[in-house]
């Protein structure tokens, strides 16, 4: 049992209370997962720079500022253990430089709008440890987790990313994911961790880099993707919701002329402006709903 949230902003007024109305969201989740969170958060900034989203683990931050400037023109802005990375250097480039001189840290996201936080321990302290309420942005999503496939870690909390601008938070679970995992990496998928969630962003990040749309990528997932699952899948222009064809993990969409929020259970949403004058509704068995996409 896991808790998955997110928020779609209409209204471009509310951006600056994005990150204060999902802190409260998460925060309403964590009877349902209450060893690890994380977010992602979507952002409109300059499309010359790309953004990557880095754990730096147990590595001294001043240790991992002067490395990284040796090698590429950046701008750092730290929150706690992790390290919002600026730079117009593409990722193929940085991915490597990462790879062969800073093998401790994490790469837990990046693309041109996305940011990525997540770490273990309660959702509250982690909403609080990377000062949630004070972002902005057009859209998110969330995730507490109760662990059941693999360890309590960082790489094994949600969300996950294996594209550009790309993530996902699954409540659930998938039972084909070892054979999915080796038929991926034969494509040139790579996975950090060993949960089963990884692999659904693997395959979907795989299916939109071959062109196939995030409705299509979806929708082919339900022949592909064996098992219990409600997705919430983040892109840069918005996100998309899927729950299996059995659907016995719950979701709840609440939608007004401002905003469309989606949560596992109500009480997430209950804080939110006007949810009262909202259109609620559970979202059908095997269909594919997105906005901004």
């Amino acid at each position: 049992m896991c808790g998955i949230v997110g928020i779609y902003l209409k209204n471009e007024k509310l951006e600056k209370s994005l990150g204060l109305l999902l802190s409260k969201m998460l925060m309403n989740m964590e009877s349902r997962g209450p060893d690890s969170a994380g977010f992602a958060i979507y952002k409109k900034e300059d499309n010359n720079k790309y953004k990557y989203s880095i754990c730096i683990n147990d590595l001294d931050y001043k240790v991992f500022e002067k490395i990284i400037s040796e090698h590429l023109s950046v701008d750092l802005n730290k929150n706690s253990d992790h390290v919002i990375v600026k730079t117009p250097s593409k990722p193929s480039e940085v991915l490597k430089i990462l790879k062969k001189y800073l093998k401790e840290v994490s790469v837990v996201g990046y693309g041109k709008s996305i940011e990525i936080f997540k770490q273990v321990g309660n959702p509250s302290a982690v909403v609080k440890k990377f000062n949630l309420e004070n972002f902005s942005g057009s859209h998110a999503i969330g995730h507490t987790r109760m662990a059941t496939e693999s360890a309590i870690t960082t790489d094994g909390s949600h969300p996950y990313s294996t594209g550009e601008d790309e993530c996902l938070v699954h409540n659930g679970s998938l039972s084909n994911h070892n054979n999915l995992r080796r038929k991926l990496k034969k494509k040139g998928v790579n996975f950090d961790s060993e949960n089963d969630t990884e692999v659904a962003a693997g395959y979907i990040s795989n299916n939109l880099l071959n062109q196939k749309n995030l409705r299509k990528t979806l929708e082919d997932g339900l022949k592909d993707l064996d098992g219990f699952y409600t997705f919430i899948t983040g892109t840069r222009e918005g996100f998309a919701v899927l729950r299996d064809e059995i659907a016995c993990k719950p979701a709840v969409i609440a939608e007004t002329e401002d905003y469309v929020a989606i949560a596992s259970e109500f009480q997430a949403m209950a804080h939110l402006p006007k949810v009262n004058d909202a259109k609620i509704f559970e979202p059908e068995p095997g269909v594919v709903y997105s906005w901004g996409n």
